[in-house]
């Protein structure tokens, strides 16, 4: 999309899957839904901005354990104490957690923790290994506290919370948002959207957070969540569970070029180029695969050329 208009689009057919489900070949079109994996994590993000704004959720500065009351007797280590909201918005809670082995497997702290009985208490059971706040880890335990503060706070479902005060007044009526063995939405990669769905998420986050003259997204939670919280590496940053950067070498007499982003396993990605009025959204099937950012970097760089 640019300038909030669709100039281009291609589908193409593949196998289809619901995390580990098959669901065979299909003939992708504009309006078929895909998994859209990790992205959930920035589109939960967003969420939480719209609760904030509402006064629903706790603010990123507040402590994390008294809205997890119940879950006290897995969560005695007192480092456990000093955690915060903002640790979970970016990935520093410091716990032991591992993502470094395929999403087939329970060896995968996300896995294990969708065939958990109860995501929150496998979450805040896992011990401290570091320093909280000191580096960012992946963790999509991470996103699952901040999804349960989304569901307590506002006294719906996530996904119904989602429908209500983002993808309905959005326009956006068809999606899904796939539960784990607990029956609560996976916040870390549930979501399934169309892609012309993803990019109008990235419209919104264009328009710093307003659609049809009205803010959906509160501004001040955007200026926030799209700014650098922590470094990953160097030139590669993260926010409130979106990633930051900035493209140089491909992007010509337009560099540097800046970019915010949602990544998922498979290919799946949310580019948003605030200086060229940019959205990317693309849905890919290449889980697990070394190569998985081949497509995605392809496709960006013949769109800044």
């Amino acid at each position: 999309m640019r300038d909030g208009r669709i100039v281009a689009e291609r589908y193409r057919s593949g196998e289809d899957w619901k995390w580990d489900l098959s669901l065979g070949v299909v003939d992708f079109g504009p309006e078929t839904l895909h998994d859209i994996r990790s992205v959930s994590k920035s589109v939960t993000s967003l969420l939480y901005g719209i609760a904030l704004g509402r006064d629903l959720v706790p603010a990123p500065d507040e402590r994390l354990l008294p809205y997890f009351a119940e879950y006290a007797d897995v969560a005695t280590d007192p480092d456990k104490e000093r955690l915060t909201v903002w640790h979970a918005l970016t990935m520093s809670l410091g716990i032991e957690w591992h993502e470094d082995v395929p999403y087939t497997s329970t060896a995968n702290s996300e896995i294990a923790m969708e065939f958990a009985s109860n995501r929150y208490r496998y979450v805040l059971g896992q011990p401290v290994v570091e320093e909280p706040g000191q580096r960012w880890h992946y963790c999509g335990g991470a996103t699952a506290l901040l999804g349960k503060l989304i569901a307590d706070g506002t006294g719906q479902p996530l996904q119904d919370f989602a429908r209500d005060a983002l993808f309905a007044p959005l326009g956006i009526s068809a999606f899904e948002w796939m539960v784990g063995a607990d029956g609560v939405a996976s916040p870390a990669s549930g979501l399934r959207l169309a892609p012309r769905s993803l990019a109008q998420i990235g419209q919104l986050l264009l328009q710093h957070g307003r659609w049809d003259g009205q803010e959906m997204v509160p501004a001040a939670w955007l200026d926030e969540a799209l700014r650098t919280q922590l470094v990953i590496e160097p030139g590669f940053d993260y926010g409130y569970q979106w990633y930051l950067g900035t493209i140089d070498e491909e992007a010509g007499p337009r560099a540097p070029v800046r970019w915010v982003g949602g990544i998922g396993n498979g290919g799946q990605r949310l580019f948003v180029l605030p200086d060229l009025a940019t959205v990317i959204a693309i849905a890919g099937g290449s889980y697990d695969s070394a190569d998985q950012t081949s497509t995605a970097a392809a496709i960006l760089e013949a769109v800044l050329a």
